[in-house]
């Protein structure tokens, strides 16, 4: 389980790095868009550090599972900067598969804390 919260934090970590690399060239006019993955990403490397730290299992499950919501809200946000040809095919593929290790990591960290609940 240590395994999972550590990868978990490292790779949001580095999709907020990537991310804010990527966000540099965003359009003046698609700015909410920009606001947003930034501040649901931000939202996400909170969660993660707040399952880290908590010792209540109910607790940890309900911050993991944000993680994953906020995964499927950047996705959908990226995937809509990509339909507005805001950023390329490159970046876009390359953001999905940092969200899909995020993903990976946390489900599997939920089934952990599942498992020890019961």
């Amino acid at each position: 389980m240590k395994e999972e919260r550590f990868k978990s934090i490292q790779f949001v970590r580095e999709l907020i790095i990537y991310l804010d690399n990527m966000l540099e060239g965003f359009p003046k006019k698609d700015l909410e868009i920009k606001r947003k993955i930034k501040e649901e990403s931000y939202e996400m490397l909170e969660n993660v550090y707040l399952a880290n730290i908590t010792t209540d299992l109910k607790n940890r499950q309900e911050n993991l599972e944000k993680v994953i919501a906020k995964v499927k809200v950047i996705d959908f946000l990226v995937n809509l900067s990509y339909d507005k040809k805001i950023i390329n095919q490159k970046r876009f593929l390359k953001v999905g598969q940092r969200l899909d290790d995020i993903s990976k990591y946390v489900t599997g960290w939920i089934k952990v804390t599942v498992t020890n609940k019961e």
